[in-house]
């Protein structure tokens, strides 16, 4: 089980702040597959990877990163400076 959190826009998409989910999923990026297959509202989140970053266990992270012994996935737009 991985903590999955959702922060500002993709919060709104998904509908959730933050849940547990049981995957399979070698990387971010098959991860994000599995809970786009699930419903319309995923797919929206996940549509423009360009827009979204990830950080795996509260560290930046990539796509392509591996989730083995990751306990925590949270997506987020881009932060703005200023």
């Amino acid at each position: 089980m991985i903590d999955v959190l959702y922060f500002a826009w993709v919060r709104e998409r998904v509908g959730l702040g933050r849940e547990k989910v049981d995957t399979s999923a070698a990387t971010v990026r098959d991860l994000i597959a599995e809970l786009s297959a699930r419903e319309e509202r995923y797919a929206a989140a996940f549509a423009d990877l360009a827009s979204l970053r990830v950080a795996l266990d509260q560290e930046l992270s990539s796509f392509d990163a591996p989730l083995a012994g990751v306990r925590e996935v949270a997506f987020f737009p881009p932060m703005t400076g200023g």
